[in-house]
């Protein structure tokens, strides 16, 4: 059991983040664990000739520890709501070398007994070896992840965001976290973590810093950082993902009477609008253009069938409640 004591004023300070160094660092299970993460499974399938051209798949593929373990500092705490990428991989990139054997043996020491080859030669100039590993990171997101998974990747996350916001809004903290995963408790004040990871039980109080909640696509439960005295912070299975494999002709179908009433395109907007979604990833799942797609909605949400909220530099749609009787709750 993990256990964070949060007082009134630390339960004031406990946001929300997305994180794409997150996911860019998470994702690498997908290669050393794969089944794992089904949901993900046909995308990264989809990716897998670009990783396999890598120069730095050998060294990416050693971060992840035989019990799907990353490090600590390659996931560091998101500081803004919608972190970008860079940002974060600077943090990475600040850690004082000095701390790079420290780092790497509390996540590999416990379960492996030894480092991987790979990253014990390197550590004879650990400086050079955090600047590969940031490199090869930073390759692994301009090529496999960047171009067409993390804006999808986004819209889901960011999407999830939203839907804690209402529930947060409509039923307060305890239906929150009870919301949030199965793993995660609520009761006088301490939110605990009960996991399946780790020795002994573990308490965090977390005591003016904020705790930090960030969906991810790449964990089956709720997990917290392996260093207790790291900030704060859960990642938890986000939801929608099922939708990021992109439907094309599929998906949710509109019936002919609402098309009848107001088109074909709208009614299959209306149709995949359940879940919040941005213009682009409505856009990648219909295969039109975000042009066209910004128009529909446009005229949707003037006539109050979806609903806008903005995230960051993002703006997601959903269906109004006047739009869920039009389509049945389809």
């Amino acid at each position: 059991m993990h256990r964070f004591t949060l007082r009134l004023a630390d339960l004031a300070t406990t946001w929300f983040a997305v994180s794409p160094i997150h996911e860019a660092v998470l994702s690498l299970r997908m290669w050393t664990h794969p089944g794992v993460y089904p949901l993900q499974t046909r995308a990264f399938e989809q990716l897998r000739p670009a990783f396999e051209r890598l120069e730095s798949r050998r060294l990416l593929l050693t971060l992840v520890a035989g019990n799907r373990f990353v490090p600590d500092f390659l996931t560091p705490r998101p500081t803004t709501p919608a972190a970008d990428f860079r940002t974060e991989l600077a943090v990475v990139r600040a850690l004082p070398p000095e701390l790079l054997r420290g780092e790497l043996e509390q996540t590999f020491l416990p379960h492996e007994q030894s480092l991987p080859a790979l990253l014990d030669a390197g550590l004879a100039d650990p400086e050079r070896l955090l600047a590969r590993i940031a490199d090869a990171l930073e390759e692994y997101w301009e090529v496999c992840l960047a171009p067409s998974w993390w804006p999808q990747a986004r819209t889901t996350l960011e999407a999830d965001l939203v839907y804690r916001a209402r529930v947060l809004a409509q039923q307060g903290a305890a239906a929150l976290f009870a919301d949030l995963d199965r793993r995660l408790h609520w009761a006088d004040g301490v939110l605990s973590i009960c996991r399946d990871w780790g020795d002994g039980d573990v308490e965090t109080a977390v005591e003016g810093r904020g705790l930090v909640l960030s969906p991810t696509c790449f964990v089956r439960g709720a997990i917290t950082m392996i260093n207790r005295d790291r900030p704060p912070q859960i990642s938890y299975p986000a939801r929608g993902q099922a939708a990021m494999g992109g439907e094309g002709a599929g998906g949710p179908a509109a019936s002919a009477a609402l098309e009848a009433l107001v088109g074909a395109p709208k009614a299959r907007l209306l149709a995949r609008l359940a879940e919040p979604a941005s213009t682009t990833d409505l856009a990648y799942r219909l295969g039109v253009t975000p042009g066209a797609v910004s128009q529909h909605l446009s005229v949707l949400a003037a006539t109050g069938l979806v609903t806008r909220a903005r995230h960051g530099r993002s703006v997601l749609y959903r269906r109004s409640v006047l739009g869920d009787e039009l389509t049945g709750g389809r």
